[in-house]
């Protein structure tokens, strides 16, 4: 167990022992006792010392303002105001902007259940927090604004989908294949939820091609939790899965390296917000153009990338690549002509 975590675990220990009413006063030992049994479930375990338990009384203190005092007469430990408790601790003004400016993202996703859950907690975190009306309309709201975001079908299975992926629990569903143009009835074991540009994708292994797929939340109906429980292939990673890819397609093939040369304007944009992670910068041409690599997969979404940047954008390299986005281009202009 994360070292941070144990320490956290522990504070909350504390704090039950010394607010104990049928136990008042507990010594060094009687809180170390209490955080053995606690988190290792013995009385006479040796995994926490009383150096510990000093710096966590310290801790508590100087970190959560908690008012501990040590009473010599009683040889034990009290809080100085009864009314303490740690789980009650107050909200700085710093921590309440930051309270605010996260429920102010997590309005883009109002419409959707699981969000509204936890726009209801942040609610309930501000009103513990003794909010004044002045304080809930302060100037927060009206400087930080997000980009307006439509309602996309598909969003009410977003808390469906998590449970089931929690519980890993195999699910199915109707799936409609807009290239297709038909409706398929899918078995999946639903292993990741990821968003893309306002659009929510589950990605999970049918249970027909035995394959990991990505499906569309907006192309998909009349989901079923089954009680077929499943386990995680071994060889899917969520921090690798969409490493080599723009977007939510990923192909089964290697990631190969894409070069393009763009103008200066551009390259600013670039080097503020990279385009991908393996992004690098490779030199500056003589007519100062910027050329700069990646290591990619050549997917759909790169590809509209590349095209939505115009003229400004050139690429080098892979020539199967450079050519679709010349192929591409010409097909631009003849809708023009």
């Amino acid at each position: 167990m994360p070292a941070i975590k144990n320490a956290l675990l522990r504070y909350r220990v504390i704090d039950r022992a010394i607010r104990n009413n049928y136990n008042p006063f507990p010594s060094k030992d009687q809180l170390r006792q209490a955080c053995e049994e606690e988190i290792f479930g013995s009385l006479e375990g040796e995994h926490i010392c009383h150096s510990t338990i000093e710096k966590d009384l310290f801790a508590m203190r100087m970190e959560h303002d908690a008012p501990i005092v040590y009473s010599k007469r009683e040889r034990g430990y009290y809080y100085s105001d009864e009314a303490y408790s740690l789980e009650d601790v107050p909200l700085t003004e710093k921590d309440i902007s930051a309270i605010k400016a996260a429920s102010t993202i997590l309005q883009q996703f109002k419409s959707t259940s699981l969000f509204g859950q936890y726009q209801f907690a942040i609610s309930k975190i501000l009103d513990r927090a003794a909010l004044s009306k002045e304080q809930a309309t302060n100037s927060d709201e009206e400087v930080i604004q997000f980009e307006a975001l439509p309602t996309v079908r598909g969003n009410e299975h977003l808390e469906p989908l998590l449970e089931s992926i929690k519980a890993k629990k195999v699910i199915q569903f109707n799936y409609y294949n807009f290239i297709k143009n038909e409706h398929s009835v899918r078995r999946v074991q639903p292993y990741l939820l990821k968003e893309y540009r306002n659009r929510w994708y589950l990605i999970g292994k049918s249970e027909l091609k035995q394959k990991i797929i990505t499906f569309g939340l907006d192309r998909i109906s009349d989901i079923i939790t089954l009680e077929q429980s499943f386990i995680i292939d071994k060889s899917f990673s969520p921090e690798n899965f969409f490493k080599h890819s723009i977007g939510i397609t990923v192909y089964d093939q290697l990631p190969q390296k894409v070069v393009i040369e763009t103008d200066s304007i551009l390259a600013k944009y670039l080097e503020s917000q990279p385009l991908h992670h393996s992004q690098e910068f490779e030199r500056l041409t003589n007519a100062g153009r910027h050329v700069f690599s990646f290591f990619l997969l050549s997917t759909y979404e790169l590809k509209m990338q590349l095209l939505g940047f115009g003229k400004d954008v050139k690429v080098l390299e892979p020539k199967a690549l450079k050519d679709e986005i010349i192929e591409n281009t010409k097909e631009i202009i003849k809708q023009y002509q």
